[in-house]
C-alpha cells in the first residue's frame, strides 16, 4: 500500500536535521510503483524530494545513487551545464531505506516525443557529452565501478549467455547478439564517465523563446561509473526522429576520439535491457516478468530488418579521420637508420675547404679523407687512419682484427677498399634530379646546379695551395657518399 504523503514528508525532518516542514504534496511521474515519493516545503520556501524503497532492489537503487551523488564534488558540478540532485540526507520509514535530496525545477518530455532540430535535441546530445567529459577519477575516488573495453565486452557475453540460457530468446536475436559480442571492431573505444541507466525522462528542460526547450537538470544518476559511452545513447532507439540530430549535438561537442562502432553498440545496449529484463525475471523466478519478457523479445525479432550490429565507417578525407586511421595502425618496432650526413642543411659547394699548410694536426680527424686522397701521403698520415672515418663508432679491432688491447680503433682493410673503391668513382652529377630531399632544382633548368659548379670553380682557381687538390678531392668523395646515401 503507497504511503500518504504526510507520512513521508514526516521523516524528512530525521533525514535533514533543523527542516522546518511546512507543507507536502504528492510526486507522481506515471513511475513502476517501486518508489513512494513527496514533495516537502520548506520554511524558507525551498522544496526537498523525499523517496522511500518499496522492496529491496528498490533500495540498492537508492544506496547506489546516494553514494553517485557524494561522489559529485563542487569542481565536477561546475564542469556540467545543468544541475544534479544534491543528497541532504538519508534515513529509514519503517524498515524502508528513504532518500531526501533538492526539487529539480523543469519538465520532462517522452523519449517519443522529444522533438528533431534545434530545442530538446540539441540540449540533450550536449548534455550526455558533457557528463562523459567528466573526469574519471570523480568515479575511481568514490570506489565506483570502472570498466575497460573489454571488461564491457565481457559482461555483454555473459548477459547473452544467461539469458539464452533461458530457452525464451529467439534464435535469430541470439544468434546476432553473439555475432556482435565476437566483432572486434565493435569493441575498440575509449571508456569515459557514463550514467548507465540514462532514459529520455532523466532530462529536466525549461523553455527557451529562442532556443526551445533547454536542459537544466539531469535525473538518474544511480548508475554513475566509467563504462561505454554508448550506454547512454541506447535510449534513442525509442526516439526515432529525434536520435540524429541528438547524435550529432553529441558529436559535435564531444572531446573524444570518433567512435565508428558507437551507434552499433547503443543500439546493441538498446536490444539488450530486454534480456535484462529476462534475467531479472528468471532469478526472482517470476513467471509473469519472465513471459513479459519473451513477449518482448519476440516482438523484437520480428521487427528487425535484417540489419546487423556492424561497424559502417568510411574514411571522409578530414583531419579527425586521418587521425583515426593512423591510431588503427598497429605499432611495429622501427628499423635502425642511418642518419649521418642526411641533412638538407647545408649545400654541397659548402664541403669544399682549403686547408692551410699549418693545419696538419686538425686535419687528423679527416684521416679517412685523407686515406682516399693520395697514395704518396699514406706513410705520413698513418696516424689518421687509426681513427676511423668520423661518420660513427667502429669496432676496435687490430691490423690482424683481433680486439686492441688500449682500446683505440683501427681501420681494418675492408674499409681501406672500400675508401679507395669511392675514390675511384666519379662524383654523381644532381643536376638533373629533382624532387628529391634538399634539391634546388626547377623543372625548367638546372640553374641552381650550375650556380654551384661555378662557385666551386672559382674557389678552386683562387686557391694556389698545393694541398688544396687533395682537400678537394677528399671533399668529393664525402659528397659522393651522401649522394648515395641519400638516394638510397
Amino acid at each position: 500500500m503507497a504511503r500518504s504523503p504526510f507520512t513521508l514528508v514526516a521523516a524528512v525532518t530525521a533525514a535533514v536535521p533543523g527542516a522546518e516542514v511546512t507543507g507536502a504534496r504528492a510526486l507522481t511521474a506515471d513511475g513502476d510503483g517501486r518508489f513512494d515519493s513527496a514533495i516537502a516545503t520548506l520554511a524558507d520556501g525551498s522544496e526537498l524530494v523525499i523517496r522511500v524503497a518499496a522492496d529491496d532492489s528498490a533500495a540498492v537503487e537508492l544506496a547506489e545513487e546516494a553514494l553517485a551523488l557524494r561522489a559529485l564534488t563542487a569542481g565536477a558540478r561546475e564542469i556540467l551545464p545543468f544541475r544534479v540532485p544534491t543528497a541532504m540526507g538519508e534515513t529509514r520509514v519503517g524498515d524502508a531505506r528513504a532518500l531526501v535530496t533538492d526539487l529539480m525545477p523543469g519538465f520532462q518530455i517522452e523519449a517519443a516525443h522529444v522533438p528533431p532540430g534545434r530545442g530538446a535535441a540539441v540540449s540533450i546530445g550536449r548534455s550526455i557529452a558533457a557528463v562523459h567529459t567528466l573526469p574519471p577519477s570523480v568515479v575511481r575516488a568514490a570506489g565506483l565501478s570502472v570498466r575497460d573495453a573489454a571488461a564491457v565486452r565481457a559482461e555483454t557475453e555473459q548477459l547473452v549467455d544467461r539469458a539464452s540460457a533461458t530457452g525464451r530468446v529467439p534464435v535469430r536475436l541470439s544468434a546476432r547478439w553473439r555475432s556482435a559480442v565476437a566483432d572486434d571492431d565493435l569493441w575498440r573505444f575509449e571508456s569515459a564517465v557514463t550514467l548507465g541507466g540514462i532514459q529520455a525522462l532523466s532530462f529536466l528542460f525549461e523553455d527557451d523563446p529562442h532556443d526551445g526547450p533547454q536542459v537544466v537538470a539531469v535525473l538518474g544518476w544511480r548508475g554513475l561509473a566509467v563504462g561505454d559511452p554508448a550506454e547512454d545513447l541506447g535510449w534513442l532507439s525509442g526516439a526515432p526522429e529525434a536520435a540524429p540530430d541528438v547524435l550529432a549535438a553529441y558529436t559535435a561537442a564531444s572531446q573524444r576520439a570518433t567512435d565508428d562502432a558507437l551507434q552499433a553498440r547503443a543500439r546493441l545496449h538498446a536490444e539488450l535491457e530486454f534480456a535484462r529484463w529476462l534475467v531479472h525475471g528468471d532469478e526472482l523466478r517470476r513467471p509473469d516478468i519472465v513471459d513479459d519478457a519473451a513477449a518482448l523479445l519476440e516482438s523484437l525479432s520480428s521487427g528487425l530488418r535484417g540489419d546487423d550490429l556492424r561497424v559502417t565507417a568510411t574514411y571522409t578525407g578530414g583531419v579527425d579521420s586521418a587521425l583515426d586511421v593512423l591510431d588503427r595502425v598497429p605499432a611495429t618496432a622501427s628499423n635502425d637508420i642511418d642518419t649521418s650526413m642526411q641533412t638538407d642543411a647545408y649545400r654541397p659547394e659548402d664541403l669544399w675547404h682549403e686547408a692551410e699548410p699549418d693545419d696538419q694536426e686538425d686535419q687528423q680527424d679527416q684521416g679517412d679523407q685523407q686515406h682516399q686522397g693520395d697514395q704518396q701521403n699514406q706513410e705520413d698520415q698513418g696516424d689518421q687512419e687509426d681513427q676511423g672515418d668520423g661518420r660513427g663508432p667502429a669496432r676496435p679491432v687490430s691490423s690482424a682484427g683481433a680486439p686492441r688491447a688500449d682500446g683505440e680503433a683501427s681501420r681494418t682493410q675492408e674499409q681501406g677498399d672500400a675508401a679507395h673503391a669511392s675514390w675511384e668513382q666519379p662524383t654523381q652529377d644532381l643536376s638533373d634530379v629533382a624532387g628529391v630531399r634538399g634539391s634546388t632544382r626547377v623543372d625548367d633548368g638546372s640553374a641552381a646546379a650550375t650556380d654551384a659548379g661555378a662557385a666551386a670553380a672559382a674557389d678552386r682557381s683562387a686557391s694556389p695551395d698545393p694541398d688544396s687538390d687533395e682537400a678537394q678531392r677528399a671533399a668529393r668523395a664525402a659528397l659522393q657518399r651522401w649522394t648515395r646515401s641519400d638516394s638510397e
